[in-house]
């Protein structure tokens, strides 16, 4: 019989390895969480994490849930950040590194959580914490190759590349072994989402999605 919790994996697994961009979203402010996701879902991009350092991040979280987008919450530290995030509409939780109160409150909540890692030991101890995926970060601290070497010991892990992935090398992450990548500043600006200039967002999301190959 399939747990609730493998379930909730599985599914996070799937959804990341049919759509394998994550835009990563800091800015001073975002006039209309909303209407940032729609600009990058135009440029192919699906997978929304605003994080705990952008002002008023919950109500942009609600904003955008309830228009319908796939949104969710980083640099979770606390499993009282990640209440808040899941309450506010996060349908996944994203931690900068092992925080196990936030894969305790991810599993209560039934929402999946992506948790931060480096080191093989890292990583293994992320897996027992029961992250649908891992994130490496940062990922440019060794780059591509460092993906391709961590799935010798742990193969068909699902790694997530972030910090320092842009469109010039975002493909060569996902050629070595990621199953997905984290878009930052590459595609979106804190600056250019302040100003609200969402056709601009959606110009670097096609850009990224492009040399990523899917688009």
């Amino acid at each position: 019989m399939t747990s609730p919790r493998s379930t909730v994996l599985t599914d996070a697994r799937a959804a990341l390895a049919a759509d394998p961009v994550i835009a990563v979203v800091r800015a001073p402010r975002i006039p209309d969480a909303a209407a940032l996701c729609a600009a990058l879902a135009a440029g192919g991009i699906h997978w929304v994490e605003f994080t705990y350092t952008t002002p008023d991040v919950t109500d942009h979280l609600h904003a955008a849930a309830a228009a319908g987008w796939r949104v969710g919450v980083g640099t979770v530290l606390t499993a009282e950040q990640a209440e808040r995030g899941v309450e506010a509409g996060a349908g996944f939780l994203v931690t900068p590194g092992l925080r196990p109160e936030v894969a305790a409150a991810a599993h209560a909540a039934g929402v999946p959580a992506v948790l931060g890692a480096l080191t093989p030991t890292e990583v293994a101890q992320a897996v027992d914490l029961g992250a649908a995926a891992v994130k490496i970060f940062p990922a440019k601290a060794f780059g591509p190759g460092y993906f391709k070497d961590l799935s010798g010991p742990y193969p068909d892990l699902p790694l997530v590349a972030s910090g320092g992935v842009n469109a010039g090398n975002a493909a060569e992450f996902l050629a070595h072994g990621a199953l997905a990548v984290c878009a930052g500043t590459d595609v979106v600006p804190p600056a250019v989402v302040a100003a609200g200039d969402w056709d601009e967002i959606t110009r670097r999301a096609l850009a990224f999605s492009a040399a990523c190959g899917t688009r």
